[in-house]
């Protein structure tokens, strides 16, 4: 059912398997490119606008997990429409009256360029209020995973780690289940022939079974 010209969807513009867009900014970490991160795991956030409450919890909850992410091979970068000096002026409060200092990059937006060739917001959108999205990045550039969440709603650290590790366990093989941590056994991929369902020792185990090493 066509519902008319309805606002775009934050996540719509790219899909998982898709490769990200090339970008060059000002970020608090200096001039970067973004495929200079080729060749290891790149986790691309987004942010409403530096100072709000929400967003400061992410990044101080985010600079304490930064050796997490690191002992992954993991890279972060977050991304907003505020200018490059609101964002060192942010840094320094957070760092001043929460001890916590972010040193990841935090890129410029302020003309919604990257925003838009993620697909954070629409064409016709003139600000970034609804944009918390978060993209999963692996070394050969591509699009693993992404999800969104609105203005109000803070992200989970703990589950960006899960989603990392299961992405880099299933690059070995195998599919990762419901609440699938790190050290759990990987789901394997079932046979697509009518061999294998006769074969299997149950009704389910022709589709349903798990290897045993994990991760």
């Amino acid at each position: 059912m066509d519902e008319g010209p309805a606002r775009q969807a934050s996540c719509a513009g790219l899909r998982i398997g898709d490769t990200a867009p090339d970008f060059s900014a000002r970020s608090t970490a200096g001039d970067i490119r973004h495929y200079e991160f080729r060749g290891r795991w790149l986790i691309l956030l987004s942010h409403p606008a530096d100072f709000t409450p929400v967003c400061t919890t992410e990044f101080v909850a985010l600079a304490r997990a930064a050796d997490d992410f690191t002992n992954r091979d993991c890279a972060l970068m977050a991304l907003s429409i505020d200018s490059l000096f609101s964002h060192f002026a942010w840094l320094r409060m957070i760092r001043d009256r929460l001890g916590v200092e972010v040193r990841f990059p935090i890129v410029e937006d302020p003309t919604l360029v990257i925003a838009r060739a993620f697909g954070m917001v629409g064409d016709n959108d003139g600000d970034s209020a609804t944009v918390r999205n978060t993209f999963f990045i692996d070394p050969a550039g591509v699009i693993r995973a992404m999800n969104c969440y609105p203005a109000n709603v803070g992200r989970s650290v703990p589950e960006m780690l899960r989603t990392l590790d299961a992405l880099q366990a299933v690059d070995g093989g195998g599919l990762a289940p419901a609440n699938w941590r790190p050290g759990d056994a990987l789901c394997t991929s079932p046979e697509p022939d009518l061999d294998s369902v006769f074969g299997a020792e149950t009704e389910i185990a022709w589709f349903l079974s798990d290897e045993t090493d994990g991760r």
